[in-house]
C-alpha cells in the first residue's frame, strides 16, 4: 500500500460567503452540499471551524452547524475544527457535544484550539471579561475529559447528555504548546499547516518523541491541515487559487474576507512584501494537477509520515471545488 492509500482524507469547512452574497444562507448549504459529495468520495472527517466578528464567515456557531451537517449525512464524522476553548465553558462544550454524540453515536469529533479565534473585543463581547485565556487550555481539556468519560466516585458536576459519550478530544495547534500537551494526555494532534506552517516539523517531532500512550490512545496520531487546489492542468490550478491568495491578502490588509473571482495576473494586487507573506502562509498548499499534487504529496507523506490530510479548499466556483476533492481522491485511489 502506497503512503497515499494508507492516509486518511478529511476536510475543514469555513463556511465562506463570496463577494456576490448577501446572506450567509448560500455558504451553509454549500457546506451541507460539500459534506455530502465527500462523504460519497470516502473522505474521514467533517470539520468546522470557529470563528467570529467575520462578515464571510458562517460557521461562528460551530456544534449548531456541526447538528446540521450530521442531520444530513450518513458516515463521515463530524467535528470542531476546533472550537476555541477560551470562549466557552467546558460543561457547555460538553452538554453541546454530548447531546450531537448521542443524537449522531460514533460520529462526532471534539477538536480544541486555546486560541480565542477572534481580536480581543470579540472575545470580551463573547466573554463578558477575559479571566479564562488561553493559559487556563490545559485545565479546560482536563474537565472536557472528566465531563465526557464515566462519571467518578463523588463528582458532583456532570454533562447530561455528555456523560461517558468517550466522544473523541483532538488537540490543534500552530505551536508547540498544544503538541506537547497532546503528547502528556496521549490525545490525537492537528497541526495547523494550512495558516501556520512554520513550525510543523517541530510539532510533530515533539509530539512524537514525547507521546505517552493512554486509554484514549496507543500511539501518536497526526493530522496536518493542508490547503488543496486541484484541476486538470497546473496553468488552470494556479489560475483558480489566486481566488485563495486574494483572500490571505485582505487578511493582511485587514479587509473583507469574502470569496473574489480568480484573477490572471495576481501580481498586479500585491507588493513584494505582501506577496512573500501569501507565499509563506501558504507554503504547504498542494496546488496544481494531479501529477504534480501527486508528487507533492507523497513528498509532504515520506517527511511526516502524518495518518491524516485534512484539506482547505475555498474557490470561487462551487463546481471548482467539488472538482478538486474528485482529483485528489482519484490520486489516492490510484495503483
Amino acid at each position: 500500500m502506497s503512503l497515499l492509500q494508507a492516509v486518511d482524507f478529511s476536510v475543514l469547512e469555513l463556511a465562506t460567503i463570496s463577494d456576490q452574497e448577501a446572506s450567509p444562507s448560500g455558504a451553509l448549504k454549500r457546506a451541507l452540499l460539500t459534506a455530502k459529495h465527500v462523504e460519497q468520495l470516502g473522505f474521514k472527517r467533517f470539520w468546522v471551524a470557529e470563528h467570529h466578528n467575520m462578515e464571510a464567515i458562517a460557521s461562528s456557531a460551530t456544534t449548531v452547524l456541526m447538528g446540521y451537517l450530521a442531520a444530513n449525512t450518513e458516515r463521515i464524522r463530524i467535528g470542531s475544527g476546533g472550537i476555541m476553548l477560551p470562549n466557552h465553558a467546558p460543561l457547555v462544550v460538553a452538554e453541546q457535544i454530548g447531546t450531537l454524540a448521542t443524537l449522531y453515536p460514533e460520529r462526532i469529533d471534539l477538536g480544541l484550539g486555546r486560541a480565542p479565534g477572534t481580536d480581543q473585543l470579540t472575545a470580551r463581547a463573547l466573554r463578558r471579561h477575559l479571566d479564562t485565556d488561553a493559559s487556563s487550555f490545559p485545565e479546560g481539556v482536563a474537565e472536557l475529559q472528566r465531563l465526557l468519560g464515566p462519571r467518578q466516585a463523588g463528582q458532583q458536576i456532570i454533562a447530561m447528555p455528555g456523560m461517558n459519550t468517550q466522544v473523541p478530544i483532538w488537540l490543534l495547534g500552530s505551536s508547540l504548546f498544544s503538541a506537547k500537551l497532546a503528547a502528556a494526555k496521549g490525545l490525537p494532534y492537528s497541526f495547523a499547516s494550512h495558516f501556520a506552517p512554520r513550525f510543523m516539523m517541530q510539532a510533530i517531532e515533539l509530539y512524537r518523541a514525547e507521546f505517552k500512550p493512554s486509554a484514549t490512545l496507543a500511539k501518536p496520531r497526526v493530522m496536518l491541515g493542508i490547503p488543496l487546489v486541484v484541476a486538470e492542468t497546473d496553468e488552470q490550478a494556479e489560475f483558480l487559487v489566486t481566488t485563495t491568495y486574494q483572500r490571505i491578502l485582505s487578511l493582511f490588509r485587514g479587509q473583507s474576507l469574502h470569496l473574489c473571482p480568480p484573477v490572471k495576473d495576481i501580481h498586479k494586487t500585491w507588493s513584494l512584501q505582501e506577496q512573500q507573506g501569501v507565499s509563506d502562509f501558504l507554503s504547504m498548499a498542494m496546488v496544481g494537477s494531479p501529477a504534480t499534487v501527486k508528487d507533492k504529496l507523497e513528498t509532504l507523506l515520506h517527511h511526516t509520515q502524518a495518518d491524516e490530510l485534512m484539506f482547505t479548499c475555498d474557490l470561487y466556483d462551487f463546481e471548482d471545488r467539488l472538482r478538486s476533492f474528485d482529483l485528489v481522491q482519484q490520486i489516492k485511489n490510484e495503483k
